[in-house]
């Protein structure tokens, strides 16, 4: 009797566990069938660190089986989208406790399938960690695309504050209202067929940030070259990857107000133009024969827009005998602030998005 309870209970269990196939393995993040794009770093645990606001690791995988095993590198958590043969299955939070298995739902089909997985969070939210796959088999990913463009910003090209759908705008933490995968450079991006990098930091700027004179807070040329987009430079990035396209989209937070607690100085032309002006040719020493184009920003109106417009044309005069391509410049013409606080929704970042597509299209095609 004891032993037919035993075979019972043992039946019970393995009826609610997952249905697991016997043909799976657990392919592990070093493996070379993977392909990573954006700030990523290999750690000594062998997994490898998703670091910047989109980031991403691709696999192509044979079978109907697929769990990728994740971990948020800081309490309490951390969020990933995930896209299933170029399809978008929505956003999931990553726990901070362990590396731990997400299923993933695959259809049953003979053909190998594409698992992309895309951070959802800024560089200061910490790392999500990517332990690997479990499946049948991973293949061999080819790129359909050699076009590659790097955008680099604030909050905006990160899409903080753009959804309040599931948590929102009035409750949860900053990043619970970000959509990285709906911001206007990825939607660019898929659009148009090329690759992508984020280098975007929430609150930053030319020369001060939303909240601070560069006092207490790093500008955007203090972190750009650090892997981790932090004041920490024992890691720096690798910049083997030539865009076609840089996209700059700086200039909010230093004509911003702060809080309206803190002290903040008026806004200095001379200095953030000088400072542009050095950014520009740090981004050149990297890239000598890219694109540049500078962006207006898409939150400021009337005033505002004017004066950093004004900055980027003279900006733009300064490099006109220089060597390499001409400077681009690009002008919203409406502002856009659905979001929480004041940011574009979601989707106001696919007016953006459709603004910039035709502009950056055709820069892609002359370069042919």
């Amino acid at each position: 009797m004891k032993r037919f309870l035993w075979l019972l209970i043992l039946i019970l269990m393995l009826a609610c566990t997952k249905n697991e196939p016997n043909n799976v393995v657990y392919v592990k993040a070093g493996d070379q069938q993977f392909y990573y794009q954006g700030r990523t770093d290999i750690l000594k645990d062998s997994t490898v660190a998703l670091i910047s606001p989109g980031s991403y690791v691709l696999s192509n995988f044979s079978g109907d089986f697929c769990e990728v095993f994740l971990k948020a590198e800081f309490e309490p958590y951390n969020y990933v989208s995930l896209e299933l043969d170029g399809k978008y299955l929505g956003r999931i939070k990553i726990e901070s406790d362990s590396i731990r298995p997400y299923l993933i739902k695959v259809p049953k089909t003979n053909q190998p399938h594409t698992i992309k997985v895309f951070k959802e969070s800024e560089a200061s939210n910490g790392a999500v960690l990517f332990g690997g796959l479990k499946v049948a088999k991973t293949l061999p990913y080819k790129l359909t695309t050699e076009k590659y463009i790097e955008f680099i910003g604030n909050s905006i090209t990160c899409g903080a504050a753009a959804d309040g759908s599931v948590t929102p705008c009035d409750s949860g933490s900053y990043f619970d209202h970000q959509n990285v995968y709906y911001a206007y450079g990825p939607r660019v991006s898929r659009t148009l067929n090329v690759d992508f990098m984020l280098s975007s930091v929430s609150g930053i700027g030319i020369y001060r940030n939303w909240n601070d004179e560069n006092i207490e807070e790093p500008i955007i040329s203090q972190v750009y070259e650090n892997l981790y987009l932090n004041t920490n430079n024992s890691k720096k990035f690798n910049f083997e990857n030539r865009p076609d396209i840089v996209s700059i989209c700086l200039g909010t937070n230093d004509l911003s107000q702060g809080d309206g607690v803190k002290p903040r100085l008026p806004f200095n032309r001379a200095k953030y133009v000088s400072n542009y002006i050095d950014f520009v040719k740090s981004v050149y020493s990297h890239y000598p024969n890219t694109q540049i184009v500078l962006l207006s920003s898409p939150m400021l109106v009337e005033e505002g827009n004017e004066i950093v417009m004004n900055c980027l044309k003279e900006i733009q005069t300064y490099f006109a005998e220089g060597t390499q391509k001409p400077i681009l410049l690009f002008e919203f013409e409406n502002s856009y602030n659905a979001g929480c606080s004041w940011h574009p929704s979601v989707e106001e970042h696919q007016q953006i998005a459709d603004k910039l597509i035709p502009y950056f299209e055709g820069i892609l095609l002359n370069d042919k």
